[in-house]
């Protein structure tokens, strides 16, 4: 029942993250732009932190150094780009963007299917280990923060009206404890910690494919630098906490 209780109430504070997009709402359009982009360097280096120095590192003690969970690893990265490139889904942190009606449905269906594949993800952690679920839970956290602050937007300039993005944002955001609840259920039948090197596929590939190209588009010196320095700050705070764990062991 420990880890029933870890797996719904993280699933249910990982859905509370999707209202953290009316920020936009009170924040100055400067401020939203001077925070969001740092804060997007520093998700990309947690991402890839997390799968690194905490996913990967579990998955070989769980299976042993075998080749079928580099090819799981592998499957989680393609997936995410099967994803892109046919559901034109792309993790938008640009609060100012302008996108057609349509695609905001787009919006929607893709993130409902991402919090699905990331709430099966943290529920497998925690299955396999409280600390690696919670780990592996502040590190999606990381993750969402921005990405709910550029898709609420993104689905106001499309023309929603804000009350509606707030809540179908909300609902979308639902599929996460359902996911945690479905890898819970199945995991009497089926070893869930296979969805651990596939979860790392996943992060790897939003922090280096996703993430990364939109904090390297500034042109000016300081402003590379912050993001490095946030992007570096990520990385080093989840091998911190790792080696916190391996020390407590």
């Amino acid at each position: 029942m420990e880890i029933l209780t870890w797996i719904i109430g993280s699933g249910l504070a990982m859905s509370a993250i999707a209202l953290v997009g009316s920020l936009t709402l009170v924040l100055h359009e400067n401020t939203l732009n001077k925070i969001l982009l740092p804060l997007v360097a520093f998700a990309a280096g947690s991402l890839i932190g997390g799968a690194v120095f905490h996913m990967l590192p579990a998955s070989v003690e769980h299976f042993g150094n075998e080749i079928f969970l580099y090819v799981w690893l592998m499957s989680g990265f393609v997936l995410f780009f099967v994803l892109e490139q046919f559901m034109h889904w792309h993790h938008s942190h640009d609060p100012v963007e302008q996108r057609k009606q349509p695609l905001t449905y787009l919006i929607l269906i893709a993130d409902g299917l991402h919090n699905l594949i990331g709430g099966l993800s943290v529920g497998a952690a925690f299955i396999i280990d409280i600390r690696l679920g919670i780990v592996t839970w502040l590190v999606a956290a990381a993750h969402e923060v921005p990405q709910e602050l550029g898709d609420f937007a993104v689905l106001v300039h499309g023309g929603w009206k804000k009350s509606n993005a707030l809540i179908y944002n909300f609902l979308s955001a639902l599929t996460f404890p359902l996911g945690g609840l479905i890898a819970y259920t199945v995991s009497a039948q089926i070893d869930v910690a296979l969805l651990i090197p596939f979860a790392a596929g996943n992060f790897i590939y939003i922090g280096a494919a996703d993430l990364i190209p939109e904090i390297k588009q500034a042109t000016d010196v300081r402003t590379n630098i912050v993001h490095l320095l946030s992007f570096i700050s990520g990385l080093v705070l989840l091998l911190i906490i790792r080696l916190l764990i391996q020390g407590s062991s």
